[in-house]
């Protein structure tokens, strides 16, 4: 089965992939899609290479034997799912209006969801976006993913072949959302407060709800993020490599990029890691950008996802390669003024290259340069315009391994073509990927610290125990 959604400059394509392993074909990393300039100048395991004590502690958890829980055994019975107060019975999808919040008076923020309850048992797969309410890409992907063309009868996600739960959220920050914001009504960031507090502030007793009563119950979350305001992402994924589901979830989303990081404290993804449910993220695009690219990827990784857990019929696509980083460089501006960056979210980057220019308008005629300060790929950009002395303007992985294996798969104006956006990406085993390191440390513990964002004043500090 064939099935085209277009977007403004891209096609997805998204193929029935129980055929594929029939030809097993391979990606020789030449034929490509034509695309869009967007640039404006000219196999060992990752296990055995990355620092010792974060090796360790991976090894370690995937060393836990796995079982498959009773409640997915045909002799448990297969019962209908409940949320809430409403029941969906096995082989059916039904859509269902949830309360972020439970008044007698006043607005209770109902948000959609869809279930598809399969007529067999298997994982609850919970799958969400708009996690912060201006971020377009995760609603987007989950809502092309709830087509005619997907779900239903015969279709990708047909509720007869489902294994186990999927539960799609498209927009989990209701009142953000409405208000084309990143956080909730009282100015409070929905991703720092999980697991919540029932009887604290008006954020922390949604993230208490939704925690109760969605995510707690879940096996798998995959949770569809942006870049923040200001920035662009390149597509990637996030996750706790040392928690054996969230790996193996990670790993098989089928994009080269995978950054090794816990999660910021009081992000749902940390707090599902600390409950033992296997939670990912995916980053791509930016804030209030509908970016087709990003959009086409997600889709693709949802469905791979879905069928490595063997929710639906079918083989995960793999990509040629994965960069598992545990580290990254930051480029920063050493000026005050307005920036101009040269470079895309995904650019190969060579030492000292030349990644963008800052001017001043109160300074005519002058500009001053920013060089790369080693090889490596850029995986989110500054957008916004403004900078001063430190403002960090590109996030890079400084790739020393495998440089041949990833210029295979750059563009003709050096930017990654990444798995899923020139069509479904061929299968292969997974013996075939090459794994390749990069190693560091995140500055400010977190790949996203030194963008500055979410770091609390005393003030705000105060405020969230309120």
């Amino acid at each position: 089965m064939l099935i085209l959604l277009f977007g403004r400059l891209h096609r997805v394509v998204l193929v029935d992939s129980e055929e594929a392993p029939k030809s097993s074909k391979k990606d020789d990393g030449n034929v490509r899609v034509p695309r869009a300039k967007r640039r404006r100048h000219q196999p060992i395991k990752v296990s055995n290479q990355i620092p010792t004590s974060r090796r360790k502690e991976i090894e370690k958890a995937l060393e836990e034997p796995s079982s498959t829980p009773k409640t997915w055994s045909r002799a448990s019975g297969w019962k209908s799912h409940r949320i809430g107060r409403k029941l969906v019975k096995p082989g059916t999808i039904r859509q269902i209006e949830y309360d972020l919040m439970d008044v007698e008076i006043g607005e209770s923020w109902p948000i959609p969801i869809t279930v598809i309850h399969g007529s067999r048992p298997g994982p609850v797969v919970t799958l969400i976006g708009a996690l912060h309410g201006n971020e377009l890409v995760g609603p987007l992907a989950l809502t092309y993913l709830q087509s005619h063309a997907i779900l239903g009868e015969d279709k990708p996600i047909d509720p007869s072949t489902v294994a186990g739960t999927i539960r799609i959220i498209p927009i989990v920050n209701m009142p953000g959302y409405r208000r084309r914001s990143r956080y909730m009504t009282d100015g409070r960031d929905l991703n720092r407060f999980f697991p919540g507090k029932e009887d604290s502030n008006t954020t922390s007793r949604v993230a208490n709800r939704l925690w109760k009563e969605i995510f707690q119950n879940s096996d798998h979350i995959l949770d569809l993020h942006t870049a923040a305001l200001g920035r662009s992402n390149m597509p990637q994924i996030r996750a706790n490599l040392a928690n054996p589901a969230s790996n193996r979830s990670a790993r098989s989303f089928g994009i080269e990029v995978i950054l090794d990081s816990e999660g910021p404290k009081g992000s749902l993804r940390r707090t599902a890691d600390d409950y033992g449910i296997s939670c990912i993220t995916y980053e791509g695009g930016g804030a209030d950008e509908a970016d087709p690219e990003s959009i086409q990827i997600a889709m693709y990784g949802v469905l791979n996802v879905l069928r490595s857990l063997k929710v639906i019929p079918g083989y995960s696509s793999r990509p040629r390669f994965r960069l598992l980083a545990s580290g990254s460089v930051w480029i920063r501006s050493d000026h005050g003024g307005l920036l101009d960056v040269l470079t895309p979210a995904g650019s190969w980057v060579e030492e000292n290259e030349l990644v963008a220019t800052v001017s001043d308008p109160e300074h005519p005629g002058v500009s001053m340069e920013i060089r790369s300060p080693t090889d490596g790929l850029l995986i989110c950009i500054a957008t916004h315009p403004f900078v001063t002395t430190g403002t960090p303007i590109g996030h890079l992985l400084p790739i020393s391994k495998g440089i041949k294996t990833v210029k295979r798969r750059l563009d003709d104006e050096g930017v990654l073509v990444l798995s899923g956006a020139d069509g479904e990406p061929p299968w292969r085993e997974d013996d075939e990927i090459e794994d390749i390191s990069v190693e560091g440390e995140w500055e400010g513990g977190s790949p996203d610290a030194e963008w500055g964002e979410n770091i609390p004043s005393a003030a705000e500090e105060e405020a969230d125990e309120a």
